[in-house]
């Protein structure tokens, strides 16, 4: 499936505000569970170099940027440097990729509503690409416009450079495009912070771990059941308060 060129937005009927045209996905945690997966190759890791692995540790890693998390799995241990750390974690994620893919509930529904709708998706990610290759080849071809990894940026999430890089990227696919007419969807208090940074409203859908509520235009506790007109109505939300804010400024 290939999305055209020049998208129909999804507007709001009741306002002339900046409608919905583009929504930029994270991925591990957003659109597949792999947080599981990293633990487990985080652990393995760990355990090979003669230390241990717990659950609070893992958890400071979830959204991070990979060379940071390698820097942490040094500290624990791994004598390894941070490049090597990183390949074999993902050639472990990988592999468990290869049994099943865990889509997280909800998001290969909203992406196809999206994609039904013109509305063009991006995929902002800290995970590499051997990795990223293995999930788009599980979806529609042309699913996202613009794909944005971990080994693509200098400075990963919770900086803004990958979200800025991924809305570069879709309006070079999309005439006139603007932050004020996209949505981001996150699952981590680093990928909220990046995206939150970058200028986009953000959707925050916590997965591993409870993001900060002033974090994110809006928390949902799950995809499931969400349309693009959902997106829309946060976006025309956050649209209308930005708006406010300015005029009584």
């Amino acid at each position: 499936m290939r999305l055209p060129a020049q998208t129909d937005a999804v507007p709001d009927a009741d306002s002339d505000t900046a409608p919905l045209r583009a929504v930029l996905w994270d991925m591990d945690g957003t659109l597949v569970d792999t947080e599981p997966y990293w633990i487990v190759a985080e652990g393995e890791l760990v355990a090979a170099h003669g230390g241990t692995w717990s659950h609070e540790q893992a958890m400071r890693l979830v959204g991070q940027a990979l060379p940071t998390s390698a820097g942490i799995l040094q500290d624990a241990g791994v004598a390894l440097d941070k490049r090597e750390i990183i390949d074999r974690l993902t050639e472990r994620v990988i592999e468990q990729l290869g049994e099943a893919v865990p889509w997280r509930p909800g998001a290969q529904e909203l992406l196809a509503s999206l994609s039904e709708e013109g509305v063009a998706c991006g995929l902002v990610t800290m995970s590499e690409r051997p990795m990223v290759e293995k999930i788009l080849d599980q979806l529609p071809t042309g699913a996202f416009r613009a794909v944005v990894t971990g080994d693509a940026v200098t400075h990963g999430k919770p900086h803004p450079e990958p979200y800025l890089k991924g809305l570069a990227r879709l309006t070079h696919e999309i005439d006139g495009l603007t932050p004020s007419e996209c949505v981001a969807i996150e699952d981590s208090t680093p990928g909220a912070s990046s995206a939150e940074a970058a200028g986009l409203t953000t959707i925050v859908v916590p997965s591993a771990v409870a993001v900060p509520p002033e974090l994110g235009a809006a928390q949902w506790e799950t995809l499931a059941g969400r349309t693009p007109a959902d997106l829309a109505r946060v976006l025309l939300a956050r649209n209308s308060a930005d708006f406010v804010g300015q005029a009584r400024a």
